[in-house]
C-alpha cells in the first residue's frame, strides 16, 4: 500500500472495528474525517486522549466531523476500552498495520531504555473530499483538540 501526503486524496482502505464496524473510508465521504493514531487501549495518555474527544463531541458533531480511533490492539482489547469509558466514536484494530502503513505512523521508539517499535501519537484530518487536509504528528494530548477545533473553525 502506498503513503499518503498532504493535500492528496487518501486511498480507501478498510478495518474491522468496535459495535461490528466494517470500516470503510469511502462510506463517509462528505463528511470531515478524524483520524486518530494512538500506542495503547488504557493507558494514560491514550485513555486521556479519548475522553478528550468524548468530552467535545457535540463540537465535532456540529462541525460535521466523524472520529475514529485506531491502534495495533484487536478488537476484543478495544470493546473493553471503548465501553470502560462510553467513547462515543468507534475504535479501529489495525493489527497488520495497513492503516498505520499508509499514514506512516510506526516509529522505533525508547521504552524502558529498549527500542521498540510503536505507533507514534498522530491525527489526521481528511476532508469530506477524501483529501488529507491536515496532519498532527507527535501529538502531546494536552491542548490537542483544541488545536482540532481551531484548525476546522
Amino acid at each position: 500500500m502506498q503513503n499518503i501526503n498532504l493535500n492528496e486524496k487518501v486511498p480507501n482502505f478498510e478495518l474491522e472495528g468496535t459495535s461490528n464496524l466494517a470500516f470503510n473510508l469511502k462510506d463517509f465521504m462528505g463528511k470531515y474525517i478524524i483520524i486518530y493514531f494512538y500506542p495503547k487501549d488504557s493507558t494514560p495518555g491514550c485513555t486521556n486522549e479519548g475522553i478528550d474527544f468524548t468530552e467535545n463531541i457535540d463540537k465535532f458533531k456540529k462541525l460535521n466531523v466523524e472520529i475514529f480511533g485506531i491502534s495495533r490492539d484487536n478488537l476484543k482489547s478495544h470493546e473493553n476500552f471503548k465501553n470502560k469509558y462510553n467513547f462515543p466514536f468507534e475504535l479501529l484494530s489495525d493489527n497488520e498495520e495497513s492503516a498505520c502503513n499508509l499514514f506512516k505512523v510506526i516509529k522505533m521508539k525508547n521504552m524502558y531504555g529498549k527500542k521498540v517499535r510503536g505507533i507514534e501519537r498522530s491525527t489526521f484530518l481528511i476532508g469530506p473530499d477524501g483529501v488529507l487536509i491536515h496532519e498532527w504528528r507527535g501529538v502531546k494530548v494536552n491542548g490537542h483538540i483544541e488545536e482540532i477545533l481551531k484548525r476546522l473553525s
